[in-house]
C-alpha cells in the first residue's frame, strides 16, 4: 500500500467499514511508514476534538466551499 492510498482510506479504516485483508495491509504500512502512523493519529485526534460534522450544521457557504475544494479529489491527473 503506498501513502497516497492511506491518505484515501484513513474515513473506511477509522470508521470500520475496510475489508479485513485491506485493513491488515493498511496496519502494515502504519508500522513501517512513520509519516502515514502519524497522519493518522492526527486524524483520530482532530475527530476526537471537533467530533462529527453533519451536512445540517453547515452553512450554505461553507458547504460549497467544501464541496469545491474536493470536487476533484479522485479524478485521475486533478
Amino acid at each position: 500500500m503506498t501513502c497516497q492510498q492511506v491518505v484515501e482510506l484513513v474515513t473506511s479504516y477509522l470508521e470500520g467499514t475496510m475489508a479485513a485483508d485491506e485493513r491488515a495491509r493498511f496496519e502494515e504500512h502504519l508500522v513501517l511508514c512513520d509519516g502515514c502512523d502519524r497522519y493518522v493519529r492526527q486524524i483520530r485526534r482532530t475527530i476526537d476534538l471537533i467530533g462529527e460534522v453533519d451536512e445540517e450544521s453547515l452553512s450554505p457557504s461553507t458547504r460549497d466551499r467544501l464541496l469545491d475544494a474536493f470536487a476533484d479529489w479522485n479524478r485521475p491527473g486533478a
